[in-house]
């Protein structure tokens, strides 16, 4: 259940305040370690006086409108049911907007594409952020230079391999070490402030409106790297219903944001005094004696913040699943008590194959910097696009206030977006690939789920008229109850027909369920249930579900048993069609596509398991299904 809403004492206030900074910023507080480095990395932007102010004001401001103001005091007001994310918001956006089909058709493949990038972001950030950590090592020892890609391999194999015990465990250690890791940013940067405390002045925006006057094409260019210092915003956003908003809030103008600004500015205040320390400004602050320990530390941090991205991929996978944009995948839940902690082993395994592609593809953090940002921006536009929807059709607000609002945050994010594109031919492209991919396997399921659903539907039989028909001449009734799981009310499952043909009985009590999917995190129990009578003991039932509440049909249909339907569990058997997608040529989509959601269709998880159906009384009977 999301605690956004949940009453909060100041001492899980403080706990969840805790929390919300192991998982939540992670991403966002671990770019000391590579944003600054990367802005002159590139050969763009000298390492000058003014360059450096203009470049730290920019990196404030930066975090200060899209962070702090966009997402931590605007987007977090957009919460569904008090859950958020891209998915969370693409249905608020299509449900705002339900009245108009051609729009909300618009928004639904807009809101796809931007879940399907996020993947590619999934890829990007793990890689990066634990390959910067453990670069530290060629600054404090720099005989383990040659070690670090396979360090970081090791690394991340071990991150992965453990995920299937669930994160319950270490998760409790995230809040504390990432606590320590803030601490550390600050003991980093104060010194180096006090010891030049001249580059305060680089609050003051004027300085980065200077960096635009004077070198505009290369602030342009610098920008691609500036928005690394705000990876992991949407992760604000995302976790929402894990920690409500107060936390969230508390954490990042408390904590998160004085510790990167103060970090930022004590590397920026070493590198007006030591422009050479720029091939690794993060590492070179710290004393001689303290690198060692400090890449450590760093690697721990990246640890956590890929952590936080694995298990929202987890989140996001799930969602995605039950909302009908991906196929049923085996899903783990890790913990008795939070449903939220689930392991997907396909989006495990998947996401690390790409990681160890992009870290033997691109070799250092600052190759990988170029492939970073595309995806980043691209997300950070799609949610403000979404926001308008929301605010305008949903909320109501005048038209006005909502184009200035959301234009103001469009105008910056398609810049950060329109500079990011200028790598792409230098590694941009390989998120897009990615989330190209993704997009492509979502659109081709969603689409075949329709042609599918139009099929049977075509060839369906109306459920009343033939049991009306089947009840003239009545079969031989057995005791127990049936369940007969049909994709549409009204319908007559296909298993129901067979059953008939084949078997020539028909249970005592028969029910046709049907499970419905909404667009809202979570369904309660007393709206989980609706139930018609359809005469000689059968009964029409719709079970509700959120995008976030597991599907349990046997535990849902337990809310029958005060109606006077009885559902012994030894004495029920769960009745489902099985469907084989057989490609055709004609009207629908091209034979590839067909073929692919073919092979999707026939990989998909059971939804036996999905629906949580006991094993031992399933009863599967198979069909045909041209399209």
């Amino acid at each position: 259940m999301s605690t956004a809403n949940a009453p909060k004492t100041p001492a899980a206030l403080a706990a969840l305040t805790l929390g919300a900074l192991g998982v939540v910023y992670g991403d966002i507080g671990t770019s000391p370690l590579y944003a600054l480095k990367e802005v002159f990395q590139g050969g763009h932007v000298a390492a000058t006086d003014a360059n450096i102010l203009g470049v730290l004001s920019l990196i404030f401001w930066t975090m200060t409108v899209i962070v702090s103001v966009k997402y931590v005091l605007l987007i977090l007001r957009a919460d569904n049911n008090g859950e958020g994310g891209l998915i969370a918001m693409l249905a608020l956006a299509t449900t705002a907007v339900k009245d108009k089909p051609g729009l909300r058709g618009v928004l639904m493949t807009v809101g796809l594409f931007g879940t399907a990038i996020f993947y590619g972001d999934g890829v990007i950030t793990p890689a990066i952020s634990v390959l910067s950590a453990v670069e530290g090592l060629g600054v404090a020892a720099p005989a383990l230079h040659g070690a670090v890609i396979p360090i970081t391999l090791v690394v991340l194999a071990g991150l992965f391999a453990v995920q299937r015990f669930g994160t319950g465990g270490i998760g409790r250690f995230f809040g504390p070490i990432t606590l320590v890791w803030f601490v550390v940013l600050v003991a980093l940067g104060l010194p180096h402030i006090a010891a030049n405390p001249a580059v305060l002045v680089a609050l003051n925006p004027a300085y980065a409106a200077a960096f635009f006057v004077a070198n505009p094409l290369v602030a342009f260019i610098g920008l691609g790297a500036v928005v690394l210092c705000v990876t992991g915003g949407e992760a604000l956003y995302a976790d929402m219903g894990h920690f409500g908003k107060k936390p969230i809030r508390i954490a990042w103008f408390g904590f998160v944001m004085p510790a990167l600004v103060v970090n930022y500015f004590g590397q920026g205040a070493m590198l007006l005094a030591r422009p050479d320390a720029i091939d690794n400004p993060f590492f070179k602050m710290a004393p001689g004696w303290a690198q060692l320990p400090l890449v450590f530390l760093a690697t721990a941090a990246t640890v956590i913040a890929s952590q936080a991205l694995i298990t929202a991929a987890f989140s996001v996978t799930k969602q995605a699943i039950q909302l009908g944009i991906l196929p049923r995948m085996m899903i783990r839940h890790t913990s008795v008590r939070d449903t939220g902690q689930i392991y997907v082993p396909f989006v495990n395994w998947g996401l690390f194959a790409f990681i160890v592609l992009a870290v033997g593809l691109f070799k250092t953090s600052s190759n990988l910097a170029s492939a970073y940002g595309i995806a980043v921006t691209l997300d950070m536009t799609i949610t403000t696009v979404m926001t308008f929807f929301v605010i305008r059709f949903g909320w109501k607000y005048p038209l006005l206030p909502c184009l200035l609002s959301t234009g103001f945050f469009f105008v910056i994010d398609i810049t950060f977006f329109a500079s990011n594109m200028l790598k792409l031919v230098a590694g941009g492209w390989f998120p897009i690939v990615i989330g190209i991919g993704m997009f492509t396997l979502m659109l081709t399921w969603v689409q075949g789920r329709k042609m599918v659903s139009d099929r049977l539907r075509d060839e369906a039989i109306d459920l009343d008229s033939f049991l009306t028909a089947v009840f003239i001449s009545p079969p031989k009734r057995v005791e127990g109850t049936a369940v007969f799981l049909s994709a549409e009310k009204g319908l007559t499952p296909n298993a129901l027909m067979h059953n008939l043909k084949h078997n020539k009985v028909l249970h005592q009590y028969n029910l046709f369920v049907n499970v419905k999917q909404h667009e809202v995190p979570w369904v309660g129990f007393d709206k989980r249930i609706e139930m018609e009578p359809l005469g000689h003991d059968c009964w029409q039932v719709v079970l509700h579900f959120g995008f976030k509440n597991d599907p349990d049909v046997p535990e849902a249909l337990k809310l029958l048993g005060d109606r006077g339907i009885p559902l012994p569990e030894m004495d029920t058997s769960y009745f489902l069609s099985r469907d084989i997608v057989i490609p055709t040529f004609g009207a629908g989509m091209s034979m590839w596509r067909e073929k692919l959601f073919a092979g999707m269709h026939r990989n998909a998880a059971a939804a036996a398991d999905f629906l949580n159906l006991p094993s031992n009384r399933i009863v599967e009977l198979g069909a045909k299904v041209e399209i």
